[in-house]
């Protein structure tokens, strides 16, 4: 599909600023050209552009910004992840998904384990390294009170980089 649209959750200010450090340690610097994310959604087609820009807005108009905490450190395989658990915010994806049924692709089908990914497309070794010595540093937040997610944000994937679309901020007081 050329140039899906991506939806990811923003993170807050501190955590996002921590997992930009640990990107721009770890990740291979020719491809670390996002900022730290939650991916929710991998790909809506383009066609999808006008429903999209109109539903997201309603959904953060309506519902308080949905709180996570981090969990610790993910394996990816060939890299690694900061582990997130945020039912509220699994509740929204799945609003989103059911208003989008029979749109979604097949990786977007299934529920996502929400993550914010630092290292990716190294060596096994090299990914189980950094995950024996995130752990320490993650442990501090894996004792934070949970926090909030500010804001939905649409992108535009572009073959590597990704083009901001719509950023729609929590600004309702239904708790999801």
């Amino acid at each position: 599909m050329p140039q899906p649209f991506i939806l990811t959750a923003a993170l807050p200010p501190d955590l996002a600023g921590f997992a930009e450090g640990l990107r721009r340690a770890h990740f291979p610097p020719a491809r670390n050209y996002l900022h730290a994310h939650v991916t929710l959604f991998h790909a809506f087609a383009p066609s999808l552009l006008d429903e999209l820009v109109d539903f997201l807005p309603h959904c953060t108009r309506e519902f308080a910004a949905p709180e996570g905490a981090v969990k610790g450190v993910m394996d990816l395989g060939k890299g690694t992840a900061i582990a997130l658990e945020a039912p509220q915010l699994m509740t929204l994806r799945a609003l989103i998904a059911d208003h989008f049924h029979g749109s979604l692709t097949a990786q977007d089908l299934t529920e996502p384990r929400l993550h914010i990914t630092v290292q990716n497309k190294v060596s096994k070794d090299e990914a189980r390294a950094l995950q024996a010595t995130l752990s320490a540093l993650v442990t501090p937040w894996t004792q934070k009170p949970r926090f909030s997610f500010p804001a939905l944000e649409l992108w535009r994937y572009l073959g590597g980089p990704w083009e901001p679309v719509k950023t729609c901020p929590f600004r309702g007081s239904e708790r999801l």
